[in-house]
């Protein structure tokens, strides 16, 4: 198969699709792969390095598009791409369209077969590989970056997370106890926080207490929980998730006025349209806004902001998939439990319950869509 890796071009998106590492995979695995110039610079992996592991470099990502039978993105694709994309082409990328209509609409249009790594489940149907570890680098960023934004000059309360001896530590509030939600949290209770993680499921209510030997609080995510915790909250960590859809709004405009003054919002779920109704997203360039005198955090690309880290995390997980849609194209998703989990458009209709919902557009389902 023809694979094409084009350079991201979200704003401050520094990512690679594909390292050296996993081009050299998928070259002795027999298919050839294009990358445009210049796409490695954010991870330091040159043109050299590309064509050192088998690769053709290309000048424009408009041969990458025009030549390829797969592309391999991190971030999902702008207009200038989806308008590029046609059909037979298979698109493997985070996508999260609950909360994008344009990209929805434009990849429908384009007729491509569109692999979503954020609802690619594990070889049982469960879990979130590909998601899983940018939701561990979010979840950890989350940390750092509620701790900047507290700092009085960016117009937060002036409280050190950790605390000192003889004055409290920061409250800390995590809505969602998933892996990104973890991870803030084990940040957060490593600096010394005050630490309490909300989540409806009492299984994982469980392996949490266990997981933090008292370092952190547990509580059930009652609309009454999170308003009360909220509330005394110096920080509040959105983790929520719910595969493929659209995150819940659990903080209205009406508890935000209640809030503290100078209190820290962070939206790791500002992806899949942010669990604040407050919330809009943001960019590394300017990574906050402050509304009702709430410090909000949305950046939609956390984990750029580490791409070396982040995109060989991402290829490590993702790898596997990508070979196997490589070797087996259409055929590799109608077999694959994952990867139909991951398959959100084909050919013109949406194939993913939560996408249709969210979106109001007809579900076709993965199998009969490829059937088709």
């Amino acid at each position: 198969m023809r694979i094409g890796v084009p350079t991201e071009i979200k704003e401050q998106e520094y990512r690679v699709g594909l390292t050296p590492e996993s081009v050299r995979e998928f070259v002795a695995a027999g298919h050839e792969l294009s990358v445009e110039t210049g796409a490695g610079a954010g991870i330091n992996a040159t043109d050299q390095a590309y064509l050192g592991a088998g690769a053709t470099i290309v000048d424009t990502a408009a041969e990458i598009f025009a030549t390829s039978d797969m592309i391999v993105k991190v971030k999902e694709p702008l207009e200038s791409e989806w308008t590029q994309l046609r059909e037979n082409q298979i698109v493997f990328a985070f996508l999260h369209l609950a909360a994008d209509l344009a990209q929805t609409k434009g990849l429908l249009a384009s007729g491509c077969t569109a692999v979503a790594y954020e609802t690619v489940t594990g070889p049982d149907g469960l879990g979130l590989p590909l998601l899983a570890p940018m939701s561990q680098v979010a979840g950890r960023l989350a940390i750092e970056a509620a701790g900047l934004a507290l700092r009085r000059q960016n117009g937060g309360r002036g409280i050190l997370l950790g605390g000192v001896p003889g004055v409290l530590p920061a409250r800390v509030v995590v809505l969602g106890g998933g892996v990104a939600g973890t991870e803030a949290a084990r940040m957060a209770a490593g600096l010394g926080a005050d630490v309490t993680i909300l989540d409806r499921a009492l299984p994982r209510l469980r392996q949490l207490d266990e997981l933090f030997h008292g370092r952190a609080k547990t509580r059930f995510a009652s609309a009454a929980a999170i308003e009360d915790a909220v509330l005394s909250a110096d920080v509040v960590i959105g983790a929520v998730l719910i595969p493929g859809a659209a995150a819940p709004k659990l903080i209205t405009e009406q508890m935000l006025s209640r809030m503290k003054q100078g209190a820290v919002l962070v939206d790791i779920a500002i992806d899949q349209g942010g669990c604040f109704e407050s919330s809009h997203a943001t960019t590394h360039a300017a990574p906050t806004f402050i509304k009702g005198g709430v410090v909000h955090y949305c950046v939609a690309n956390m984990p750029g902001a580490v791409p070396f880290t982040s995109s060989h995390a991402l290829n490590n997980a993702a790898l596997p998939y990508g070979l196997a849609l490589a070797a087996g194209g259409l055929g590799a998703i109608a077999n694959n439990p994952g990867l139909r989990g991951g398959l959100n458009v084909h050919r013109g209709h949406v194939t993913h319950p939560a996408i249709a919902a969210s979106l109001g557009f007809a579900l076709k389902p993965p199998a009969a869509a490829l059937a088709a």
